[in-house]
C-alpha cells in the first residue's frame, strides 16, 4: 500500500514537471534590470522625448554662498584654498578675524522665500523645466539630508526643506518638470580629502555620503532632471556612477521620465550620459549628433547671486534671446541660470529677464518648442537668421534678430514653390508676399508695422509652409 502511494506521487510530480517545462518562460518582473552598469549599456538608453521637446529651462544656484554673495559661488574655495586677494580682503574688511565659512550657515535665512511666487515667475518665463542646486560643492544641502548632519537647510539657516517646498509648488502650480542639481564631491569634506590622498583607492565618501544622498533625493523628491556636477577628478570606479544610473533607469520611481547629463566622473563629460553639457556656457554654433544643453548665466561672471555685480555684468534680453535661438537651431536646450539672494528673493533684474523671455516665447514659442533642427541651422546670406522645423507639418521657421531697414528679408536657404509656399510672421498672422530667387532662396516682404503693431521685440520668426 505504501509503495503504491509513493509511485503514484512520483508520477504526478513528474507530470507536473513536464507541464512546467512546456509553459513559456515568465516575463521579467517590472523593475528587473534592463540596463547594465556600463557606459555602453547606459548610453544606449533613449532620451525621454519630453526633454528635447521642452527646449528651455531655468537653473537656480542657491546656497550658503548666497550669504557673502561676493565674486562667485566658489567663494569658499577662492577665499580659503586659493586665497585670492580680493576674497581675502573682502573678509578682512567685512567680518571678524575668526569668522569661518560655516558661520555663514545661520545667516542663510531664506526668510522671504516663497516657493509659490518662484513657481509663478518660472511659469511666466515660458520655461518647461527647472533645476535647483540641491547641494553645491560647499556640501550644504537644501533638504534635511540624513548624511549631512547640521550642514543642511532643515537643521541650519532656513530650518525648512527648500527642495520639498519648491517641488510641491512646481508640481501643483505649473506645467514645468522638476529637476535637481547635485555636486558629487565637496571641497573640504574630510572623507573626500582622505580618499583623494589615497588616489581614490579608498571610497569612504561616496559610500557614506554621495551615494546615500543621491538615492534619498530620487526616492523622496522624484526629480525628472538629475544634473550631476563636480567629479573632483575622480574616476567612475570611485563614484560608481554607472551602478547608480543603472538603478535610476531600471528601478527608480522616475525610471521612465528622468533625464541625466554627462558629469558623472572624470572623463565622462561630453562623452557619456543622457545629454551633453560639455562645458559651462557651451554653445558650439553648429549641429551636434547628440542631444546637448547650453547652461548659461544671466550674470556673465557668476552662477550665484553677487551683490557687487554691475548693470553691464548682466546679459540683455536681446543677448539671451540670441542664445536661445542659436541653441535650439543647433539641436540643444537652453538652461538659463538665476541666483536668488540669501533671503530667498529673486532680484528684479533676474525676474525681468525671466518675464521678458516669457513674453517673447508667447509670440514665438511655436518656432522653439517641439521643433527639430532643419537641414540648415543658419542662413548663409543674411546674418543672425536661424532655422528650426516641424517636418510633420511641413513647416520651417526662420528666426531673425534684426529687422531689416529695407523691409525685405533675404533668405538664402529655403526653396519655395509658387502656389504652395506660404509665409507668415508669428504674432501677425496674415500671409506675406515673397519672391522666389532663381536657384535657392526667397525675398520676403515684411509687413509695414508701427511700433505698437509689431508683435514682439528682440527677435521675430517667420513660419514658412511647404519649403524645402
Amino acid at each position: 500500500m505504501g509503495v503504491r502511494v509513493g509511485v503514484g506521487l512520483a508520477f504526478r510530480l513528474l507530470l507536473l514537471l513536464l507541464l512546467l517545462l512546456l509553459l513559456p518562460a515568465p516575463l521579467p518582473a517590472r523593475g528587473a534590470p534592463r540596463f547594465d552598469p556600463t557606459w555602453e549599456s547606459l548610453d544606449a538608453r533613449p532620451l525621454p522625448a519630453w526633454f528635447d521637446q521642452a527646449k528651455f529651462g531655468v537653473f537656480i544656484h542657491w546656497g550658503v554662498f548666497s550669504v557673502p554673495s561676493f565674486g562667485s559661488e566658489w567663494f569658499w574655495w577662492y577665499w580659503q584654498k586659493e586665497k585670492r586677494k580680493t576674497y581675502v580682503d573682502f573678509m578682512k574688511n567685512n567680518y571678524p578675524p575668526d569668522f569661518k565659512y560655516e558661520d555663514f550657515g545661520p545667516l542663510f535665512t531664506a526668510k522671504f522665500f516663497d516657493a509659490n511666487q518662484w513657481a509663478d515667475i518660472f511659469q511666466a518665463s515660458g520655461a518647461k523645466y527647472v533645476v535647483l542646486t540641491s547641494k553645491h560643492h560647499e556640501g550644504f544641502t537644501l533638504w534635511g539630508s540624513q548624511h549631512s548632519w547640521n550642514w543642511n537647510a532643515v537643521d541650519e539657516g532656513p530650518k525648512r526643506d527648500i527642495v520639498k517646498e519648491l517641488e510641491d509648488a512646481i508640481r501643483s502650480r505649473t506645467d514645468l518638470r522638476f529637476g535637481l542639481y547635485y555636486s558629487l564631491f565637496e571641497w573640504f569634506h574630510p572623507l573626500f580629502l582622505d580618499d583623494k590622498s589615497s588616489f581614490f583607492q579608498k571610497q569612504q565618501f561616496p559610500v557614506s555620503k554621495m551615494q546615500p544622498e543621491l538615492y534619498e533625493l530620487v526616492n523622496k523628491y522624484r526629480p525628472e532632471v538629475l544634473w550631476a556636477d563636480g567629479d573632483g577628478g575622480a574616476p567612475n570606479y570611485y563614484w560608481n556612477s554607472t551602478g547608480f544610473l543603472a538603478w535610476l533607469y531600471n528601478e527608480s520611481p522616475v525610471r521612465d521620465t528622468v533625464v541625466t547629463n554627462d558629469r558623472w566622473a572624470a572623463g565622462s563629460i561630453c562623452k557619456h550620459g543622457g545629454y551633453y553639457t560639455c562645458s559651462d556656457r557651451y554653445n558650439p554654433g553648429h549641429l551636434l549628433p547628440h542631444k546637448w544643453e547650453n547652461c548659461m548665466t544671466i550674470d556673465k561672471l557668476s552662477w550665484g547671486y553677487r551683490r557687487n555685480a554691475g548693470i553691464h555684468d548682466y546679459l540683455t534680453i536681446e543677448e539671451l534671446v540670441k542664445q536661445l535661438v542659436e541653441t535650439v537651431s543647433c539641436g540643444g536646450n537652453f538652461l538659463m541660470n538665476i541666483g536668488p539672494t540669501k533671503d530667498g528673493t529673486i532680484s528684479p533684474i533676474f525676474e525681468e529677464r525671466l518675464r521678458q523671455m516669457g513674453t517673447w516665447l508667447k509670440v514665438n514659442g511655436e518656432a522653439i518648442y517641439e521643433t527639430n533642427a532643419w537641414r540648415f541651422q543658419n542662413d548663409t546670406v543674411t546674418p543672425d537668421v536661424w532655422y528650426t522645423s516641424k517636418p510633420k507639418e511641413n513647416l520651417v521657421y526662420a528666426m531673425f534678430l534684426k529687422w531689416p531697414t529695407s523691409g525685405q528679408l533675404f533668405l538664402g536657404q529655403p526653396k519655395a514653390t509658387l502656389g504652395s509656399t506660404e509665409v507668415k510672421l508669428l504674432g501677425h498672422g496674415q500671409p506675406l508676399k515673397w519672391i522666389s530667387l532663381e536657384k535657392n532662396g526667397i525675398i520676403v516682404e515684411l509687413p509695414h508695422l508701427t511700433f505698437h503693431q509689431i508683435p514682439c521685440k528682440w527677435g521675430w520668426a517667420l513660419a514658412l509652409t511647404n519649403v524645402i
